[in-house]
């Protein structure tokens, strides 16, 4: 689906909200829902969860390996496990149960990485989450998906529960524009096209999305035509929309809130050397520990910005200025 659209940066929304009012009413459909906490109830905004289910909301405390493994008890019982913890102890502090009880046994719980990214900023490398996106894309039969606004949040939290194997959500922590145009498709393994370009093709994940499409805004008045790709999906990729922008356009930029080794970029880096070579710069934090700072501090540092996306699709044109480029 492609749809012309910007940000409206003066208005940002809530995708924890969006995910705690979405799992309310599934609940309020649904007995089996139930939600999984490691003594985070405030920080997975799920208070209001336990004021109208107090019987499913368990709390095991700050343990995320029996976190995962109670969600896992609670599948097999029937359940649909929402398991919810900040991304870097959900994903650090249990990889050996989200392989093993949910993904090995094919579960169908819900591992929901709250604050993921450098959203918990001020609290330094032991709090960013940014190896998530490649510890779990690692894993053999989990989905990982990263939506980008609170209406794909809302999307993603009753697609996934109704999977029947297990799923990583990435639950961003600071508001976001709304980037997801009306009918627009939540289907697995699907990218959403966002903008046309024939020049370069931005292919971005979660909180990147807007700043991807600001950046387009900005090219576009340079002459310069910049395809926008919402990769909800990191696994399984879109690999249709992957190879399409490599024959299409001149190169590709990647961009994602988490290391760039082994996450989206590495994904799409890995289709493309081995089907289509096209030119890449691949943005993110580059294999090294995240100072300590606010989450917009952090961003501006590694060029994870509306600016920093420029700057990388205009190397990728510089790049090509001397030749001229095949397509098909």
């Amino acid at each position: 689906m492609t749809a012309e659209l910007m940000p409206d940066t003066t208005r940002t929304y809530d995708c924890r909200q969006a995910f705690a009012d979405e799992l309310i009413a599934m609940a309020a459909e649904d007995e089996r829902i139930v939600a999984v906490c490691n003594d985070s109830v405030g920080s997975s905004n799920l208070v209001r969860f336990r004021e109208l289910y107090p019987e499913r909301l368990i709390n095991v405390g700050i343990a995320e390996q029996d976190l995962v493994g109670v969600g896992a008890g609670l599948a097999i019982g029937g359940f649909i496990p929402f398991v919810s913890a900040a991304g870097p102890f959900l994903t650090g502090r249990a990889t050996e149960q989200i392989k093993t009880d949910a993904a090995y046994n094919g579960l169908p719980m819900v591992l929901c990485g709250q604050s993921p990214g450098m959203a918990y900023g001020e609290l330094g490398p032991t709090h960013h989450s940014i190896e998530d996106l490649a510890w779990m894309r690692a894993i053999a039969d989990l989905t990982v998906v990263v939506p980008a606004d609170p209406a794909q949040t809302r999307a993603a939290v009753r697609w996934a529960a109704a999977q029947d194997g297990p799923t990583y959500l990435r639950v961003p922590r600071f508001k976001v524009p709304s980037v997801t145009p009306d009918g627009a498709p939540f289907e697995l393994g699907r990218s959403v096209q966002l903008t046309d370009g024939s020049d370069i093709t931005v292919m971005a994940v979660g909180t990147m999305v807007s700043r991807a499409l600001a950046a387009a805004e900005t090219l576009r008045a340079e002459g310069i035509g910049v395809r926008v790709l919402n990769m909800t999906f990191v696994e399984p990729l879109d690999v249709e929309a992957v190879l399409r922008a490599a024959r299409e356009t001149r190169g590709i930029v990647t961009a994602e809130e988490a290391t760039t080794t082994g996450g989206l970029g590495a994904a799409v880096a890995g289709v493309v050397a081995q089907n289509h070579p096209v030119p890449m710069r691949i943005l993110g934090v580059n294999r090294e520990f995240a100072p300590t700072g606010s989450a917009a501090f952090l961003l501006e540092h590694f060029g994870l910005t509306a600016d920093g996306i420029a700057a990388a699709v205009r190397e990728l044109m510089a790049m090509n200025a001397g030749g001229a480029h095949e397509h098909g």
